[in-house]
């Protein structure tokens, strides 16, 4: 994957491990329209808080992202290793600082090895390269088992728009975002502010509908880049169709991107779509199909392939939705164990059963009280999620 105008490199700096890639390096050959969206935790780490800082000017040259140390709660010593490493990237670059933006993934509470950064720079700078995007890609992983990538073309007014974008994520993964690092590129010539609610119209639908384990991180962001090489007419305030059609590009690759974290969930077996229809609105289908996704009997279940669909009638009564339990259908895949409200027997949770010993598994929840459907992604909750998260620090 490239796109014309970026170049990425990534190098081992022994951050927190020895030869692993952990230093990733993201760099446009000009300063471009930069839009962000970040984590809603009231506890945000040093390079979130620049970032959001530095984003109010709507431009950037160059992202740095390390994994290994998260550089959260570290206080004002955290703050300034999030500006040195930023002022290391722009001097190495000649750009000015304000256009070096930092992402970090790890461990919360530890301070930032900035020296094996410092040190790791001329090599990372060297081996910039339009053709290295996947290896930051591998980078950015901390728990992930596979890198999370993804690219997407769209026609917009005759032109030809690529977007190409990684996610790295497998834990601490709860709307809104999750524990989770995203960087987009893509050749559209476009405003900030038509970009900015491009990304945030595609999160409400991608990284805000997945539920791994309840838990939002300190850490989580998403970052995209446009640099306008495409030559495509300028995207603006009044580009109300392209303005429809990059959204529904850029949402798209960014729905990919999520369904990829989780998928690689930590310690999952299952993947799980609820999708909730019937529903009176889009924000009360939401909510059920959450609560749902999230309960962690009804995630255990799915484990031990039970079809114990009292698990989700009982997450869905704690929804604080009101709904008409005895008009509620449920099915897994295409077989149906619940029909107005009552189960139809041990035949028919016998057939779930075996729907359930897939790893891809839908559950459908029918209201039959509104016409809006809404769907939720999430995996099961397994025996290793707990190994990997008591061993996280070892």
């Amino acid at each position: 994957m490239k796109i014309k105008g970026f170049s990425a490199s990534a190098v081992a700096a022994g951050i927190r491990y020895k030869n692993r890639l952990d230093l990733g390096l993201i760099v446009s050959d000009t300063p471009v329209v930069t839009a962000g969206a970040f984590t809603t935790n009231q506890v945000k780490a040093a390079p979130v808080l620049l970032d959001m800082e530095r984003l109010q000017q709507g431009k950037a040259q160059a992202i740095l992202v390390n994994s290994g140390c998260a550089n959260a709660c570290t206080g004002k010593a955290g703050m300034a290793a999030a500006i040195a490493t930023s002022h290391c990237v722009a001097f190495a670059l000649g750009i000015a600082d304000e256009l070096a933006l930092v992402s970090s993934t790890g461990v919360i509470g530890e301070q930032l090895n900035v020296e094996a950064i410092q040190k790791a720079m001329p090599q990372l700078v060297a081996e910039l390269s339009p053709n290295h995007f996947d290896l930051v890609a591998k980078a950015i992983m901390t728990t992930d088992t596979v890198p999370k990538t993804a690219s997407r073309t769209a026609l917009i007014a005759g032109k030809e728009i690529q977007f190409m974008g990684m996610a790295k994520g497998a834990g601490m993964i709860m709307p809104n975002m999750a524990t989770m690092l995203a960087f987009v590129l893509t050749d559209a010539k476009i405003l900030f502010p038509q970009l900015h609610e491009s990304l945030v119209q595609g999160v409400s639908s991608s990284f805000n509908r997945i539920t791994i384990d309840g838990d939002t991180s300190t850490n989580d962001m998403i970052l995209v880049m446009a640099n306008g090489t495409a030559e495509n007419i300028l995207i603006d305030e009044n580009s109300t169709n392209e303005l429809q059609l990059l959204e529904m590009a850029l949402t798209d690759l960014l729905k990919d991107l999520a369904l990829q974290i989780v998928a690689d969930g930590e310690g999952a077996t299952k993947y799980i779509t609820i999708r909730v229809c019937g529903a009176r609105s889009e924000r009360e289908g939401e909510q059920i199909a959450r609560t749902v996704a999230g309960s962690s009997l009804v995630k255990t279940a799915f484990f031990g392939e039970d079809a114990n669909w009292g698990r989700i009638f009982a997450a869905m009564g704690r929804s604080g939705i009101p709904f008409s339990p005895e008009r509620v259908d449920i099915s897994f895949g295409e077989v149906m164990i619940v029909r107005n409200g009552l189960g139809l027997g041990k035949e028919a949770e016998s057939a779930a059963t075996a729907v359930l010993k897939d790893r891809d598994i839908i559950v459908t929840i029918d209201l039959k009280d509104g016409i809006e459907t809404v769907e939720v992604y999430t995996c099961d909750l397994s025996l290793d999620y707990v190994k990997i998260n008591a061993d996280y620090r070892s």
